[in-house]
């Protein structure tokens, strides 16, 4: 489940202003005229926000044996015509008047073909749903059994689109407080928690593990170190040659940040939709705690709540203080999530 990638040396901090909105951009930097509206770029936070996410009724497919005081289900959902699978628990007691908060749980890099929708982050699941909450974590398409291509994290928005749908479709569950939701994502998933949280308007708080949250720009120029013998087609959670395909066409970074600010979260940081708790190992070897350092910054810059936890040597699992960040994770939506009825 561990992305398979490395960074030596600090990320830039980029803007957090927005592009104006008469300026979109085409090829290497040439602004087009404010009279026509051209599409967004696919990849972009603009994209994200233009499009529409209905999500779905949640189908409970399997029932899994039960937990010491939650309910556990195989459960499927519709995104963008995919049928795509999700674990779902929800609390053995009574339900509140307004229904459960709800925890969106967005899992970390885990090979595709590999994947299996009850396994992994058990313990991780488990701190939610055992504390009163709904816990829904979608596979994302192309995952195990769930339709639709595995196109990568960082080259597509197709997974965050599929969070955004699973969002829509645990409001719309009957025993799911739908203005109580919360984000959780590990790396690639805390990519998505980031973007999706500047996509929609209620996700009440986000928290963030050993997350992939860098720029663009720095996830073009510094995010690229490997194992020997890794090819950049088979490096997990992208697609083949999304960076070569984006610098071709719309040149580098330094030449065109305007364009490459558009498909960057932070560039945005001042819209996102509640406070945000970031972890991070010091030694993480996948990504580095650099990421997380600096966007503390960046939201502190926008004026935004902000929290920051750093493990001296831990791991990008921060195995070595699982129990202690995921107090802090439970207790972080417990203040923004569970408490407020708003």
């Amino acid at each position: 489940m561990i992305l398979i990638a490395a960074l030596f040396g600090w990320s830039r901090l980029w803007p957090t202003t927005a592009p104006r909105v008469s300026e979109t951009f085409s090829g290497l930097g040439n602004i087009i005229p404010p009279s026509t509206t051209p599409s967004p770029h696919p990849l972009s936070i603009a994209s994200l926000r233009r499009g529409t996410h209905p999500g779905s009724d949640i189908v409970i497919e399997q029932t899994l044996p039960e937990s010491s005081n939650y309910h556990r289900y195989i459960a499927s959902y519709q995104s963008e015509g995919n049928k795509i699978y999700a674990l779902l628990t929800v609390p053995r007691e009574a339900k509140p008047a307004t229904g459960f908060p709800v925890v969106v749980f967005n899992h970390g890099f885990i090979p595709p073909a590999q994947y299996r929708t009850n396994e992994r982050y058990i313990a991780y699941t488990d701190a939610f749903s055992r504390n009163g909450y709904i816990v829904f974590r979608s596979d994302y398409r192309g995952h195990g059994s769930s339709e639709g291509t595995a196109a990568g994290g960082y080259g597509s928005n197709e997974y965050t689109i599929d969070v955004l749908n699973a969002l829509a479709s645990v409001k719309k569950y009957p025993d799911a407080d739908p203005n109580r939701i919360g984000m959780w994502g590990h790396s690639m998933g805390g990519y998505i928690t980031l973007r999706s949280m500047l996509a929609a308007n209620d996700i009440k708080a986000g928290v963030i593990w050993g997350g992939v949250v860098a720029s663009y720009p720095d996830l073009i120029n510094n995010w690229r170190r490997r194992p020997s013998g890794v090819s950049a087609s088979t490096l997990p959670g992208a697609r083949p040659g999304w960076r070569q395909q984006l610098v071709e066409q719309y040149g580098a970074p330094e030449t065109n940040p305007q364009f490459w600010n558009t498909l960057s979260a932070n560039t945005y940081l001042s819209d996102i939709s509640g406070p945000v708790q970031l972890h991070h190992g010091s030694a993480d070897s996948s990504v580095p705690v650099a990421f997380s350092q600096t966007l503390n910054e960046q939201l502190k810059t926008a004026g935004k709540s902000v929290e920051l936890y750093t493990y001296q040597g831990d791991d990008h699992d921060i195995s070595g203080n699982l129990f202690t960040a995921l107090q802090r994770s439970v207790a972080f939506f417990d203040t923004h999530v569970k408490g407020n009825s708003s």
